[in-house]
C-alpha cells in the first residue's frame, strides 16, 4: 500500500494550500505534515527578513513605460521596521522634500511597498501591473509617478499621494506571510488620500498571486474598484467590490467598459 493510498484526505488537500486535515499519528502530527509546517514557518520568516531587490525589480517593470522614483520611510533597517510600524508609515525627510518638488495633479499615483513580504513584491507587482494598466488607460485616467518605497507599510501611500497632487492611490504591498503562503501581494486604493487616512477609507484586495487571486482577476477588480472611486469619489467602507465574480474575456476588439451591473 502506499503512503498516498493511506493517506486519506490526500485529495481534499489538493485543493487548497491551507494547513487543512493533517491527520495524526497516534498523538502527534505525522512526520510529513510537520515537516510541511517547519518548511511553511522557515519561508514566512524569510520572507519577513528579505530585501527588496530594487534593480531586478526596475528590470521587469522596464517595458511599462512608467515614471518610476525610489524613496524610503523613517526606519533605518528591517529589524527597526518590524519593531516601529509607525515609522513604516512616514517618508524620510529628504524624500518627503524630493516629493514635494514633483507635485503635479494627476488621477492616480501607484506606491510599490516592500511591506512584510518584499519576496510577493518581487514575484507579483510586474505581472499584476501588466493586467491592470490597460484598465486605467481606457478611463483615460493620468498616472503620477510609480514610486517604489523602502521599509514601507501601507499608509506610506496617503502620504505620497497627497505630496504628488494625486487624486487616488493604489497600493501593493507584500502581505503578512502566513503558513500557507509567504509571496501574497495586496492592494490599497484610497480616494482623496492624505496624512491621517484611516483604515475605513481603503478599500484592500489580499491574495494576488500564483496560486491566490489570479492576476487578470485582481486587475479587473480593482480596474472596477478605480472606476467607481473616481465616478462616486469616494473609497472604503461607502464603496463596495459589486463587480461580478471572473470577467469576461476580451475580444480582439478591445474591453468594454467595466460593469458591476
Amino acid at each position: 500500500m502506499t503512503d498516498e493510498t493511506r493517506d486519506l484526505w490526500n485529495t481534499l488537500r489538493r485543493h487548497t494550500s491551507a494547513r487543512i486535515a493533517l491527520g495524526r499519528a497516534g498523538v502527534s502530527l505525522p512526520s510529513a505534515r510537520q515537516l510541511e509546517f517547519q518548511a511553511a514557518h522557515a519561508a514566512a520568516r524569510t520572507a519577513v527578513h528579505s530585501e527588496l531587490d530594487e534593480t531586478a525589480l526596475r528590470a521587469e517593470l522596464a517595458g511599462l513605460g512608467l515614471d518610476l522614483l525610489s524613496v524610503r520611510s523613517r526606519v533605518a533597517d528591517r529589524s527597526e521596521y518590524l519593531r516601529r510600524p509607525d515609522l513604516g508609515r512616514r517618508l524620510s525627510d529628504a524624500d518627503a522634500e524630493a516629493l514635494d518638488g514633483r507635485a503635479a495633479p494627476a488621477d492616480v499615483a501607484i506606491i510599490i511597498a516592500d511591506g512584510l513580504s518584499a519576496l510577493a513584491v518581487q514575484d507579483n507587482v510586474a505581472p499584476f501591473l501588466r493586467a491592470f494598466l490597460p484598465h486605467l488607460q481606457r478611463e483615460g485616467l493620468s498616472l503620477a509617478p510609480t514610486v517604489i518605497a523602502h521599509q514601507a507599510r501601507v499608509a506610506i501611500g496617503d502620504d505620497i499621494a497627497q505630496r504628488l497632487g494625486a487624486a487616488c492611490v493604489v497600493v501593493l504591498v507584500g502581505e503578512r506571510p502566513g503558513l500557507s503562503a509567504a509571496d501574497s501581494l495586496g492592494l490599497y486604493l484610497t480616494y482623496g488620500a492624505r496624512r491621517g487616512s484611516t483604515d475605513a477609507d481603503r478599500n484592500c484586495i489580499s491574495n494576488i498571486r500564483t496560486g491566490g487571486l489570479t492576476f487578470p482577476e485582481a486587475a479587473y477588480r480593482a480596474g472596477y474598484l478605480v472606476q467607481e472611486a473616481f465616478r462616486r469619489q469616494l473609497s472604503g467602507v461607502m464603496l463596495k467590490d459589486n463587480s461580478v465574480s471572473a470577467p469576461e474575456l476580451e475580444d480582439s476588439a478591445g474591453a468594454e467598459r467595466i460593469s458591476g451591473e
